[in-house]
């Protein structure tokens, strides 16, 4: 089993590929896929672009399930659009590939890692590197988010 973990956005995916368990995770790959700087009305061009990359990544390592954060409250409405529009994207990506989809929040996700739903970002690399038995704190925090995601969907 290879679950892949995303943390989606438009300027930086968050992105991991694991095997093992939860006792025993092992880490194929992690990392962030990012856009460059583009203007709103350019948002085709930026979904391309992750598309295209997280494509790839996808055909080298074939995931059979993916964990990938589901929307919450944010203060901004452009931003919560867009976002949703490069969820779906990779939402598709997924689901064309015959990929076991679980869309986790990011309470759901702190809570199963950390026992604390209110976990801070540094908690949260703390327990990942611990889990993950990582020499140093995983960064950025979009792939360290990722790597707690895809070890919610590991056995």
């Amino acid at each position: 089993m290879v679950v892949v973990g995303i943390d989606p956005g438009t300027a930086t995916v968050g992105y991991s590929f694991v095997t093992g368990t939860k006792k025993d995770p092992n880490i194929l790959d992690f990392g962030v896929l990012q856009t460059l700087p583009q203007p709103a009305d350019m948002m085709p061009q930026r979904l391309l672009e992750i598309a295209q990359d997280l494509e790839q990544l996808l055909d080298i390592h074939k995931p059979t399930h993916a964990v990938i954060e589901e929307l919450f409250f944010f203060k901004n409405a452009k931003t919560v659009i867009s976002v949703a529009q490069s969820r779906g994207m990779i939402l598709y990506l997924l689901a064309k590939r015959g990929v076991s989809i679980l869309g986790l929040t990011p309470l759901q996700v702190k809570l199963s890692l950390c026992s604390y739903g209110r976990a801070d970002k540094k908690q949260v690399q703390s327990m990942v590197q611990k889990v993950y038995k990582l020499q140093t704190l995983p960064t950025p925090d979009d792939a360290a988010d990722s790597l707690a995601m895809a070890w919610c969907g590991l056995r």
